[in-house]
């Protein structure tokens, strides 16, 4: 019970103005996950096709918020960005009901994950800014605990309006989540204003510091991150496709791989962040995360071959290779985000490395779905293949990054 008030009611203000705004954004998550699609397609009456392409769209947009974001954050602060971002997030989830044709959905959907996106990039930008190397990560973490726990209490709200199954109930149920989305802007009022440092001066527009745009290592550490991140239209696309169409296991088990999944986030993805207080742990992290989602890829894959009750059992195996997998990199890229950055650019540095999640996820389900959904075992070989070799670019990458560190003090020292 200590642990589950330290989570959801954590002493210090800003964690705690985070944590509460959280909890409101995810449990408009939760119930938006659930039922958008069909609110898309049974009640504005848009063919499945479009919704994909309209998604598929609005997340390039969402791709460029995240590094215009940043500059912005550089130069007006975080809180008001985040504020501003969270308020336009709850108009444009608001304007879905307003839709009428694919036009007005397509717009809504680019004010959503755009400003999602400039959310994103500033509440990392905040933390980077009030807390110190260790405990950033370990406020990161507990906050996607704290995600993971109203995202699953979401989904069971909106079971209620999945079971009626009426236009009304979807249009509440689309409603309430623009109301909690809103809501969850309360709590930021508390945060305080913070700018990073300018070069010049309070006239000099342009902040100090090496721009991420030009950190050739910051940006391919993005892009391996963007790989990674695959791993997530693993489970909520390739792997509800694979069982059903695939497997013998019944269909009910992605709902236990997926319950399975946001458990063990819920509950180690902290403890695995404080193995991570460094970027040569966090490379190590990464490293095994490779070969937890290869073998992940392996057992999915491997599924296909057996009788039900061996079917279930080996996706049961996989998902928690995967969950481990997967939170062992998160842990690990949040660590290389904040310590690879320089500090007088966090916004900026900060909104490229959410560049590396939001490229991913819009690419997850076609490339998984053109890999193992259409070519079976090559298919997961090909992931297995990616996740190895992104994993290993990153161990690499992390390991020159600690030796140019150690000879810039030496150098320092000796000078």
């Amino acid at each position: 019970m200590p642990a589950i008030v330290a989570l959801l009611r954590p002493a210090e203000p800003v964690e705690r103005a985070l944590t509460y705004s959280t909890m409101a954004s995810s449990l408009a998550k939760g119930l938006q996950f659930s039922v958008s699609a069909l609110y898309f397609v049974r009640i504005l009456g848009l063919h499945p096709s479009t919704v994909g392409i309209g998604l598929t769209v609005a997340g390039g947009v969402g791709v460029a918020a995240s590094v215009g974001a940043g500059y912005l954050v550089d130069r007006v602060g975080a809180r008001r960005i985040l504020l501003v971002a969270t308020v336009g997030n709850g108009i444009g989830t608001g304007a879905y009901l307003l839709a009428r044709d694919a036009v007005a959905f397509v717009v809504a959907a680019c004010v959503v994950l755009g400003m999602a996106a400039m959310q994103r990039t500033a509440m990392l930008t905040v933390i980077a800014q009030s807390f110190g190397t260790e405990s950033r990560i370990q406020v990161r973490a507990r906050l996607r605990a704290a995600t993971n726990v109203f995202i699953a209490v979401g989904t069971g709200v909106a079971a209620a309006a999945l079971l009626v199954g009426t236009a009304p109930a979807y249009v509440i149920a689309m409603a309430g989540t623009a109301a909690l989305v809103l809501g969850s802007a309360v709590p930021l009022r508390v945060l305080p204003g913070t700018r990073t440092p300018r070069a010049g001066g309070p006239r000099d527009e342009e902040p100090a510091g090496v721009s991420p745009i030009r950190d050739v290592r910051y940006l391919t550490a993005t892009a391996l991150n963007a790989v990674m991140c695959l791993q997530f239209g693993l489970l909520t696309v390739g792997v509800p496709l694979w069982v059903s169409g695939h497997t013998r296991a019944p269909a009910v088990t992605v709902s236990a791989l997926l319950a399975l999944n946001t458990v063990a986030v819920a509950l180690f993805q902290a403890r695995a962040a404080r193995a991570t207080p460094d970027v040569p742990s966090a490379g190590r992290a990464v490293a095994v995360a490779g070969v937890l989602l290869a073998l992940a890829c392996g057992l999915y894959a491997g599924a296909a071959t057996g009788r039900p009750a061996l079917a279930v059992l080996v996706l049961l195996a996989a998902a928690g290779a995967h969950s481990a997998g997967e939170i062992l990199s998160e842990s690990g890229s949040w660590t290389l985000a904040f310590d690879l950055a320089d500090p007088r650019r966090a916004g900026a540095y900060q909104g490229v490395s959410q560049a590396g999640p939001a490229i991913g996820g819009m690419l997850a389900p076609a490339v998984v779905t053109a890999t193992a959904i259409r070519y079976g075992t090559l298919g997961w070989a090909m992931l297995a293949a990616a996740f190895l070799a992104a994993a290993l670019a990153t161990l690499a990458l992390s390991r020159r990054a600690t030796r140019g560190a150690a000879v810039a003090v030496l150098a320092q020292s000796s000078g």
